[in-house]
C-alpha cells in the first residue's frame, strides 16, 4: 500500500512546502479552514463507505470459497460410501473434483488451467475440459457424467444421483457467487469523484494550514495525505479478492487445502499419508 501512495503522498508534501516558503518569504496565501473541516467530513464518510463496500466483496468471496471447500469434502465424502464398490468411478470424482477448485481460481483470474493433479485424467477430456469457454461449468460437467454412469451401473439409486449431484449443483452456485463479484466492480463514476475530492482536498490543503500551524504545515499536509490515500487505496486493494496480490485471498491454499483432505478421504484403509497417492494410482487399482 504505501509502495501505491507513496507517489502522491510525496507529490503533496512537496505542494506543501511550495505553499509554505511562499507564505513566508514572498506574501501571504492563507485561506479560512472552514470549509476543509466541512469538505473533510463528508470526504471521510465517502472513505468509510468505499473501504466497507470492498471489505463486503472480499468477505463475500472469503464466504463461498469456504462453501467451496466444504461442498468439496460434502460430495468425495458420501460418494466414498455409495460408490465403495466402485473403485474407478469413485477416483475419477474425486479428480474431479479436486480440479474443480483449481479451474474456479483460474477463472476468476483470467487465466486458463486445472492444476497439477489434471495429469492423472484422461488426456482427451482434459483437453475437451479446456476447450470449453466456462472451464469450472465443463468440470461440473463431467463430476455429474461420472454419477450418472455410476447409477446406470447400478451402483446408487436414482434417489442418491439426484442427492449427489445436489453438491455439484451447489458448486456450480457457488461458483456464480464469485463470478458475480468479479465482474461488477464498484461504480466507476464513485471511484472517480472520490479521488478526485481527495486530490482537490489535500492539494488545497495546506493554504488552509499554514497560517495556523507554519512551517508545521508541511509534517500535517503529510500525516493527512498518508491518512486519507491509504484508507482509498485500502479499498481498492481489497476490491477484488481473487487477484495475485498479498492482499488478496489465499486461493492456492484453499485449492491445496481441497485436494489434500480429498485424497485423504478417497483413501479407503484410513487417513495414513503415506498412503494417498498409493490409493488413487492405477498400479495399486491393478494390484486390488
Amino acid at each position: 500500500m504505501v509502495r501505491e501512495i507513496s507517489g502522491r503522498v510525496s507529490a503533496c508534501v512537496v505542494w506543501a512546502a511550495a505553499v509554505v516558503t511562499f507564505h513566508h518569504l514572498v506574501m501571504p496565501i492563507e485561506i479560512v479552514p472552514t470549509t476543509h473541516t466541512l469538505v473533510g467530513v463528508a470526504l471521510g464518510l465517502l472513505l468509510v463507505f468505499r473501504t466497507n463496500a470492498s471489505y463486503d466483496r472480499y468477505w463475500e468471496g472469503r464466504r463461498q470459497w469456504g462453501c467451496i471447500i466444504n461442498e468439496t469434502r460434502n460430495l468425495v465424502r458420501a460418494s466414498r460410501s455409495f460408490l465403495g464398490s466402485e473403485r474407478e468411478l469413485l477416483k475419477d470424482l474425486t479428480l474431479w473434483t479436486i480440479v474443480f477448485p483449481y479451474a474456479v481460481m483460474n477463472r476468476l483470474r483470467g487465466a486458463s488451467g486445472l492444476g497439477a493433479i489434471a495429469q492423472r485424467l484422461p488426456d482427451s477430456e482434459v483437453e475437451w475440459v479446456l476447450g470449453a469457454d466456462n472451464v469450472p461449468m465443463a468440470v461440473s460437467t463431467r463430476m455429474t457424467d461420472i454419477l450418472v454412469r455410476a447409477r446406470d451401473r447400478g451402483a446408487i439409486s436414482e434417489y442418491v444421483t439426484v442427492m449427489l449431484d445436489q453438491n455439484v449443483q451447489l458448486l456450480v452456485d457457488y461458483l456464480g457467487a464469485c463470478e458475480r463479484i468479479y465482474k461488477t466492480p464498484l461504480p466507476f463514476v464513485y471511484v472517480v469523484h472520490l479521488r478526485r475530492s481527495l486530490v482537490f482536498y489535500c492539494f488545497t490543503l495546506p493554504f488552509a494550514l499554514v497560517e495556523p500551524y507554519g512551517w508545521w504545515a508541511i509534517v500535517a499536509t503529510l500525516l493527512v495525505a498518508y491518512t486519507f490515500y491509504g484508507i482509498e487505496e485500502i479499498g481498492v486493494e481489497i476490491e477484488n479478492p481473487f487477484g495475485f496480490d498479498a492482499n488478496d485471498l489465499p486461493l492456492e491454499r484453499f485449492c491445496d487445502a481441497i485436494e489434500r483432505d480429498l485424497l485423504e478421504l478417497c483413501d479407503l484403509t484410513g487417513p495414513r499419508r503415506g498412503a494417498l497417492t498409493e490409493a488413487l494410482s492405477p498400479s495399486s487399482e491393478s494390484t486390488s
